[in-house]
């Protein structure tokens, strides 16, 4: 499964929120049934099959922590507000009211592939971030060796 591109979701009152069809589609052909939804420390939420969510979930909570705050607050954030769902009848998953209010996600939000994974934004934070970057902007001094050789 591999995921891309950017859609605009209305969320409804109950936080509910369509997945698109497209996604949804393959998803379904992948034989994916449940999703993990989780906040991320970029401001959005990530949105992972449940099976590579309990991947990352085993790879995060077996790193020592004694001493690392970096690694108890990512423990505590990725653990923290993680919800498996499945999607509902009509192709929905719900977003928590705690998720909610920590991705700042109110009644739009932008829904973004990134490969193995999905993010869900709130709109306006989305634009302010990304919508109107453009290449001048991108700070390319720190592209590792990979990236930089690449032609795009």
């Amino acid at each position: 499964m591999w995921f891309r591109g950017l859609t605009n979701l209305s969320v409804d009152a109950k936080g509910r929120v369509a997945v698109p069809k497209d996604h949804r589609d393959t998803l379904e052909a992948s034989g994916v049934k449940e999703l993990a939804v989780t906040a991320s420390p970029s401001g959005c939420l990530n949105v992972y099959s449940k099976e590579n969510w309990l991947e990352m979930e085993k790879k995060l909570m077996s790193v020592p922590n004694a001493g690392s705050k970096a690694v108890q607050q990512l423990q505590h954030l990725y653990m923290g507000y993680c919800e498996i769902v499945q999607l509902d009848g009509t192709g929905r998953l719900s977003l928590t009211a705690p998720q909610r209010k920590k991705a700042g996600i109110d009644r739009k939000a932008m829904w973004v592939g990134q490969g193995d994974k999905f993010e869900i934004w709130d709109e306006v934070t989305w634009e302010e971030k990304f919508g109107k970057l453009d290449s001048e902007e991108i700070d390319l001094s720190d592209l590792p060796p990979e990236l930089k050789a690449l032609s795009f």
